[in-house]
């Protein structure tokens, strides 16, 4: 064969590879409904794996392990929902319809502090207002909120295609924790050895890693939940104590921007009551944060993620910017997953290759 065919012929096969890979992401991009179902499916089935291992360890067979894991915690969320449900619901819908009413107190509030301390000219006042004009400030972030929450809705199609959705992905979980071996197998099968045996072996320690960070999450998230209502019981805040501990436990399971956001409704609240209440409630939070920072996520979550926490952040903001709010809460776990496959299928080779290929140390001769 000439050079020139030879390079004809490579440059069509390339061609070709470059068409069939466009062509498989176009066709995923189409598909992301589905792909982002099959990776909250996976997800679940990879959080409740060791529940119903603990369950098959009983002596009863993986289908029915299954279906009493999944049964349990229906019946769980079932329970919880009629007995907290409508209260916290309550409480929530009265903090987000008294809210404008929260701002303007806090807008009186800047503006006698202003006058207290002396600034009365206008040039000053008007600087000050740019710079703390509240309206604006809520208007943004009520954009932004609407924004995310209105790509999650547009990819799921809606309330009910987000139902149908998450039922969907149970559904699916159920399906590849009944029958993983299998599902498994006809996967890893399709790659030629030797990485036919490296990703099978890989199957374990990626779904523990992704279940453990989101069992962490989950625990983190009530533990936090559970301590603002107490703490702001305490406090005197007891008419919507529920809804603000549940508004700050659900947003704490984005990671990095979600503690703030929880905080927000409960200091605007108490900023509204008046007094020293405000200051209480900034404490509490400001202590939970660190304990959460400090205590929790070093014991609970980064033992799971073994990822820098740059990475994480910018996971997280292009998790949001493509999926909204479920891209934040998606996708950390699968960047935990990325990890462990960077880690043993590249790292850990690459650093044995280079001890392998490490010349032995010269031997110093020992005269008599």
């Amino acid at each position: 064969m000439k050079p020139s065919d030879a390079s004809t012929s490579l440059s069509l096969a390339s061609l070709i590879r470059v068409g069939a890979i466009s062509l498989g992401l176009l066709l995923l991009w189409q598909l992301q409904n589905l792909v982002v179902v099959l990776m909250i499916a996976i997800v679940l089935a990879s959080t409740l794996a060791p529940m119903i291992q603990r369950v098959e360890a009983l002596r009863l067979p993986r289908w029915l392990a299954v279906l009493a894991v999944y049964g349990g915690l229906i019946g769980v969320a079932i329970t919880l929902t009629l007995v907290i449900g409508p209260t916290v619901t309550e409480q929530i819908q009265r903090i987000f319809n008294a809210l404008p009413g929260y701002l303007e107190v806090l807008t009186t509030s800047l503006e006698d502090t202003i006058l207290q301390l002396g600034i009365s000219k206008p040039e000053d006042l008007g600087m000050i207002n740019q710079v703390f004009d509240l309206q604006a400030l809520t208007a943004w972030t009520f954009r932004s909120s609407q924004k995310l929450i209105l790509q999650s809705v547009d990819l799921t199609k809606g309330l009910l295609g987000g139902v149908f959705n998450l039922l969907l992905a149970l559904i699916l979980s159920a399906y590849m924790l009944s029958d993983s071996q299998r599902l498994l197998h006809g996967l890893v099968v399709l790659f030629p050895q030797p990485w036919e045996q490296r990703l099978a072996d890989q199957v374990h320690p990626v779904s523990q890693r992704m279940g453990a960070y989101i069992q962490g999450r989950l625990l983190v998230s009530l533990i936090l939940g559970t301590t603002v209502s107490i703490g702001l019981k305490l406090i005197g805040i007891t008419e919507v104590a529920l809804g603000l501990g549940a508004i700050a436990g659900l947003t704490n399971l984005i990671p990095f921007f979600g503690p703030v956001l929880g905080a927000i409704p409960a200091l605007l609240f108490a900023v509204a009551q008046g007094g020293w209440t405000a200051l209480w409630v900034l404490l509490l939070f400001v202590v939970i944060q660190n304990l959460e920072t400090y205590v929790l996520d070093p014991l609970v979550v980064s033992p799971s993620v073994n990822v820098p926490p740059l990475y994480q952040l910018l996971a997280v903001l292009g998790g949001t910017q493509v999926l909204g709010i479920i891209g934040a809460l998606i996708t950390p776990p699968w960047i935990a997953a990325g990890g462990v496959l960077i880690e043993n299928l590249y790292l850990q080779p690459k650093r044995q290759a280079e001890q392998d290929n490490q010349p032995l140390p010269e031997t110093v001769p020992v005269f008599d």
